[in-house]
């Protein structure tokens, strides 16, 4: 893309309602440190189930089944956070 086009598409961006797009550009910033902030403690969480998973495997081999269908169950849980702060923020990007 010409440099001169990308200059012309700013200038009417910002030309348009100066106010509106500083508006935008912070709910757009918003939504990612809310969304990126959201991921850090399911991720200490997830990590967190696997260690102890590995750790109660190595101690109880003859449990390993039970065992890893608990896992995946608190795995689906812990990951059910990381969406629910993803759309928490959508909707707050869109309706705010």
């Amino acid at each position: 893309m010409d440099l001169s086009v990308i200059n012309q598409v700013t200038t009417l961006a910002q030309a348009a309602d100066p106010q509106e797009y500083g508006r935008k550009a912070g709910k757009a910033i918003a939504l990612g440190i809310g969304a990126g902030l959201g991921t850090i403690g399911p991720g200490v969480g997830v990590g967190y189930i696997f260690g102890k998973v590995i750790e109660s495997v190595t101690r109880q081999p003859e449990m390993r089944d039970e065992i890893t269908s608990i896992q995946w169950l608190g795995f689906a849980l812990t990951e059910a956070i990381v969406f629910y702060a993803f759309i928490f923020g959508l909707i707050a990007f869109f309706l705010g």
